[in-house]
């Protein structure tokens, strides 16, 4: 079927609010696009936080020719001051008579107040139009703002048996290079990459997004790199090696830890990490939905890459804690003595099986990637 002229335009907007996929952390990613008498007069998209948001953009582009156009954005225009002005009271003082929004924003301390102050100033106002599509580019953003967490994406790498690692935990290389660099795509794209100690201590791993290794050449690929995603160690008694490589990357290592050992502590602060003790949950070690929650709160983490071993991972599915996986399968079998994808203790019964909902199997060079959410309450 045809899109409508709005949705076409909207379309566009989104398409606009992609570009901001890797730089607009912790903000939400936002496109506009102007509409006067049927042609484009201006647009823009939201670059990076502390910059102009995208109606600013749209409405420096448009100049005069904004005043009577129909505005297209992707998210409920602000209302309130940050480190930006209002977005509705710059519509308003354009010109704009109608806004159409995909959604409102998922704040609930400021959702609606946009749309308000646009009604009150006489703007017709709709909402709605693509709003699965403008909900699915900003994942993260709308699970913080509506649940207190961030979205949790796990990435593995596996065998087409099911196997992560052979026995003695080597694993380089189970994939090839297509899948490594959208494994570097979906780091980019993340507020924090997240795995457990023992994964760093096998692969001494060092968590970062490679500018050679994103397959995006030139400024744009060296500016997105520039930005490093939080790296989060979950290390309940503080057994990260001191001269692990991560330590003496760019940006910030977190351990999350209930060992308050403060010898331990101190040396790995000395080391270039912070340590954040956090309380133990029932089986002694780091309690995750905690620790997703002060990411939530503290670091304005949107999206978490989990890139972990069996041990982690299977902590997080079993505490429904992940909302999607990626799963990049590569042609090969590793055997039955190779480690496992999950460890899920406690399952004996089909009744107890996990199942998924697949929403995308595609290949990526000589792997496949498979994109699965759990399937919640089934």
């Amino acid at each position: 079927m045809a899109q409508t002229i709005p949705e076409a335009c909207m379309a566009r907007a989104l398409k606009l609010a992609h570009r901001g996929l890797y730089t607009t952390d912790p903000n939400p990613r936002v496109g506009c696009v102007l509409v006067k008498e049927g042609r484009i007069v201006g647009e823009g998209w939201h670059r990076r936080a502390g910059e102009p948001h995208a109606e600013i953009h749209a409405l420096r582009a448009a100049g005069e020719a904004a005043r009577g156009a129909t505005a297209y954005v992707t998210l409920e225009p602000c209302a309130h001051h940050g480190r930006t002005g209002p977005c509705a009271e710059a519509l308003v003082e354009a010109g704009i008579i109608r806004v159409v929004a995909a959604m409102s924003d998922p704040n609930p301390e400021v959702s609606g107040r946009g749309l308000a102050r646009l009604r009150d100033a006489g703007v017709e106002v709709e909402l709605g139009l693509l709003e699965d599509e403008a909900r699915a580019l900003n994942p993260g953003f709308v699970a913080r703002m509506s649940r207190g967490r961030p979205f949790v994406r796990l990435k593995m790498a596996m065998s087409l048996d099911a196997r992560t690692a052979m026995a003695n935990g080597e694993s380089q290389w189970i994939t090839g290079a297509p899948a490594r660099r959208e494994v570097q795509r979906l780091r980019a794209r993340s507020s924090a990459v997240m795995t457990g100690v023992e994964a760093v201590i096998m692969d001494n791993s060092r968590l970062t997004v490679r500018a050679d290794q994103l397959g995006i050449e030139g400024a744009e690929g060296e500016a997105i790199a520039a930005r490093q995603p939080l790296r989060v160690i979950v290390d309940t008694r503080l057994r990260l090696p001191l001269a692990a490589a991560c330590l003496s990357e760019p940006g910030r290592t977190l351990i999350a830890a209930c060992s308050d050992d403060a010898e331990r502590r101190a040396a790995l602060e000395k080391a270039g990490a912070e340590v954040l003790i956090m309380p133990c949950g029932r089986d002694g070690r780091v309690d995750l939905a905690a620790l997703l929650g002060h990411l939530a709160a503290h670091e304005a983490c949107n999206e978490i890459l989990l890139e972990s071993g069996a041990t982690l991972a299977g902590a997080m599915l079993d505490a429904d804690l992940i909302d999607e996986m990626q799963l990049f399968v590569a042609p090969t079998l590793l055997g039955g003595e190779a480690r496992p994808l999950f460890a899920i203790p406690g399952l004996e019964r089909m009744a107890q099986q996990r199942p998924l909902r697949i929403d995308d199997i595609r290949a990526v060079g000589h792997d496949w990637r498979i994109v699965a959410r759990p399937q919640r309450g089934v």
